[in-house]
């Protein structure tokens, strides 16, 4: 959907995520896909003919470059994503880059520290915070609460012959905690805050964590628990337990048929349908209105630098064996 004030994107290379995010661009107010850079030019035609993108750049730079472009979304491999959100940044470009933006808190605040100096937006891409089914989640957390377990996992089978995913590539910081467990831990520090200390233990496939459990202990005595993987059925849910209830969320992070049960002490369960939107929509949509002055967009430079400092604690703990405290 353009509009006459629409923020004019430009997507950096054409990963597989862009079906999903693009889809979600053709429903986002104040937002219009107009460039896309590929390092094969055959590949980037192909991508904007299907996706009605009016230019179309052969190489990354040439997009940056463009000086019709105003915003730059990166789906790059993980490694990817600070090297080119600051290269985007100096560019004079705003960034929504995807989830997650890194595991180092150093590169996270110099990150920002670049978005401040170019007085542009930079957002990290977790879309699921965008369901209504996640303020609904959040909303009703707080009335069966005080907290005292949440559980999350995330996790899908990814084929052993598929050696080259870049899910598998210790140099592009792959790994199932980067790829899936990073939902999880964005949930369990949305609805109990910064840990103060974690455990963590991996399982090694590929040089990567093939799969990953961990333990955080927040304020208040409230634990967060989570498992996620690449060798396991399809499977993502979120139960929180609180003094008052227990409240399941059957597919938190995709949310395609959004629905929570909650059951409180003596009752029977109650099913409480939610309204389905595209989150993607709805991020663009939000990023797009920060750009345009309409405020800062909902996640910001705390919201990224605590999940990159959680991040590093659980390698840290499944490394080392021991706990990690997070100061």
């Amino acid at each position: 959907m353009t509009d006459v004030g629409a923020v004019r994107w430009g997507v950096l290379s054409t990963a597989r995520i862009n079906e999903k995010v693009l889809a979600g661009a053709r429903e986002a107010a104040g937002v219009d896909v107009v460039a896309v850079g590929s390092r094969d030019r055959e590949r980037g035609e192909e991508f904007a003919a299907r996706h009605g993108i009016g230019r179309v750049h052969s190489s990354y730079e040439e997009l940056l470059a463009d000086p019709d472009v105003e915003a730059i979304y990166i789906p790059l491999p993980n490694s990817l994503h600070v090297p080119w959100s600051l290269r985007a940044l100096e560019a004079g470009k705003h960034v929504l880059c995807e989830k997650p933006l890194t595991r180092r808190p150093e590169e996270a605040e110099e990150a920002f520290d670049a978005a401040e100096r170019a007085g542009r937006v930079l957002m990290e891409g977790f879309m699921w915070r965008y369901h209504a089914q996640t303020d609904a989640l959040v909303r009703l957390a707080g009335e069966i609460g005080p907290l005292r377990v949440v559980r999350a996992c995330f996790g899908f089978p990814l084929p052993a012959h598929d050696s080259g995913n870049v899910r598998l590539q210790a140099d592009l910081d792959g790994g199932a905690l980067m790829d899936v467990g990073c939902y999880c831990v964005s949930a369990l520090r949305l609805l109990c805050g910064e840990p103060e200390r974690v455990s963590g233990e991996a399982v090694q496939r590929a040089g990567v964590d093939g799969r990953f459990a961990g333990v955080l202990r927040f304020a208040g005595d409230v634990l967060g628990t989570f498992d996620c993987g690449f060798d396991v059925p399809p499977r993502g849910s979120l139960e929180v337990v609180g003094e008052g209830g227990t409240l399941l969320a059957q597919d938190p992070w995709h949310g395609i048929a959004p629905r929570l049960t909650l059951t409180r002490p003596g009752e029977g369960p109650e099913e409480i349908t939610v309204v389905a939107a595209n989150p993607y929509a709805l991020e663009l949509s939000d990023v797009s209105a920060a750009i345009r002055g309409a405020g800062g967009p909902r996640l910001g430079r705390s919201d990224a630098l605590g999940q990159a400092r959680t991040i590093a604690a659980l390698y840290e703990a499944a490394g080392s064996g021991r706990s990690v405290g997070i100061g």
